[in-house]
């Protein structure tokens, strides 16, 4: 193994391969600091970019897009109150009060310093865990395989947001959009109704960029004032005295209380960054609460407090990597970018899950490494990158509309199908009407990643068996994915009787 990551860091800090790994975090950092944009939309928009490298370029592209994005939406959390992910909700409480106290400056330190330091402890954990958990994957059969899909679909619930039947819905979706086109074991077609345009399916690369980048753009625009980045007085705050980043001093951030809400704060991360499609939301609020009940003074939290900041912080940074574990070692993925991630795999003609690290263990470990040396490139980026993306606040709304909606549709007129287009356009519509009326797009990239999987896995276990199903469930790893499953989809449910028990 060490061999194998000694190569990969050789790989990734080739000259091609490191350019790579920049491009992707600048693009990562000025999207995820942006409040209008998300990484899921920026990582679909980098798909068709892709094509022109390498697949080890383009993955390293992505995956460090990705973790940069994860750090930025942090940024305009703390300068504006307004989150740039899901991820900064947290970050937001405490974060924003530092600028209304003209303390800015810190606030974006402690920032920084807290998402390098969890980007790190995930990337580490990412590069011992993978390999442990691909070796126990390489038992996986078509039974297996079946269960494990089944266990990552259930696992939408986590990106369902307030509404589990949502997210089952959509998700349900996601898999229906994939069974479009060539039964890909008896080589009739499928739901094409008739129309020989159907015969290839809906491409995931225009079906991904017409749900997030034109859902988003569609949304954005329905607005009364588009991509508004301002909020509440905190523009008249930074405009008193100029935005840098001030570093915390060892002796500040290294105290006896933070040394252990830093560690506690990463392990969170990593630990529900590794459960498929949890998410780094989670991890967050997780993470937040932990230090609140651990505080000595927890009456501080929400006025400005510096582990207000820490702990979301390194949790979030922690998971983005962590979330790649899955995805690299069982072809699960972590997050609903992880999804769109393994998607780029699957066009590069890779396919990540157990056989990866054995049919492409070089690649493997260059994209760890890759993800690793992202960390590092991290912590440069903001001290040039914090100025222009002030001067971002005054571009006007129309402008990005039109510049990231005629980047989308490039993008999906970008592969061989004369139909992705109309796909994409189509598509960005019927995002923009979930997105409306509150179901969650996340599950529908599952959806057209898992689903084939499960389609395939059990008809193939079905053929080895003779249709006995039982023989397919019975399987003892089969058996602990599907039971896991059903814990994971009952758990909500065990938890609200719960919660209804105690208050009676």
């Amino acid at each position: 193994m060490w061999y194998d990551l000694l190569t990969g860091f050789g790989n990734a800090l080739e000259p091609l391969n490191f350019l790579s790994i920049i491009l992707g975090s600048i693009i990562g950092f000025s999207i995820g600091a942006f409040p209008a944009l998300d990484t899921t939309v920026g990582t679909a928009l980098m798909i068709p970019l892709s094509f022109a490298m390498t697949p080890t370029q383009a993955l390293l592209l992505l995956t460090a897009l990705y973790c940069n994005g994860s750090y930025a939406g942090g940024i305009s959390a703390i300068l504006f109150r307004i989150p740039g992910s899901g991820e900064a909700i947290m970050t937001t409480l405490d974060g924003y009060k530092f600028t209304e106290k003209g303390k800015a400056n810190e606030a974006l330190g402690l920032h920084l310093v807290s998402s390098v330091i969890g980007g790190i402890f995930g990337s580490l954990t990412l590069i011992f865990a993978t390999p442990l958990l691909t070796n126990f994957a390489l038992r996986f059969g078509p039974a297996e395989y079946f269960a494990l899909g089944v266990f990552g679909m259930t696992c939408v619930s986590g990106l369902a947001g307030i509404s589990i039947a949502r997210g089952l819905i959509t998700g349900a979706i996601g898999m229906l959009l994939a069974t479009v086109g060539i039964d890909p074991i008896s080589g009739m077609p499928r739901f094409t109704f008739g129309s020989g345009s159907m015969l290839g399916g809906i491409g995931f690369l225009p079906a991904t960029i017409g749900l997030f980048a034109g859902a988003e753009v569609f949304k954005q625009v329905a607005r009364e004032k588009p991509f508004s980045v301002t909020a509440g007085g905190g523009e008249e705050v930074i405009q008193k005295r100029r935005v840098r980043i001030k570093l915390p001093s060892l002796s500040e951030f290294y105290r006896s209380n933070r040394k252990w809400l830093v560690l506690k704060s990463a392990v969170i991360g990593v630990l529900i960054g590794a459960m498929p499609a949890v998410g780094g939301t989670t991890a967050c609020v997780v993470s937040y609460g932990a230090a609140v009940r651990s505080s000595k003074h927890p009456e501080t939290f929400g006025t400005g407090e510096p582990e207000g900041v820490i702990a979301p912080e390194v949790a979030n940074n922690a998971c983005a990597p962590a979330a790649m574990i899955p995805m690299l070692s069982l072809g699960i993925p972590g997050s609903g970018n992880t999804a769109i991630i393994l998607g780029a795999f699957l066009m590069h003609g890779i396919d990540a899950g157990p056989m990866f690290l054995v049919q492409q263990r070089e690649i493997a470990f260059t994209v760890m490494a890759g993800v690793f040396l992202a960390q590092l490139v991290m912590f440069f980026i903001p001290f040039a990158g914090v100025i222009p993306f002030m001067k971002l606040r005054s571009l006007p709304g129309s402008f990005l509309a039109i510049f990231i909606l005629s980047f989308a549709l490039l993008g999906s007129a970008a592969t061989s199908s004369p139909h992705a287009l109309p796909q994409a356009v189509l598509m960005g519509v019927f995002g923009y009407f979930l997105e409306r009326y509150r179901f969650p797009l996340g599950p529908i990239v599952f959806g057209m990643v898992l689903g084939p999987i499960i389609e395939k896995s059990l008809r193939r276990a079905l053929v080895i068996t003779q249709n006995d199903f039982l023989a397919v469930v019975s399987q003892p790893i089969s058996l602990c994915l599907l039971l896991g499953a059903l814990f994971v989809a009952l758990f909500p449910l065990i938890r609200k009787m719960l919660k209804n028990s105690k208050t009676l």
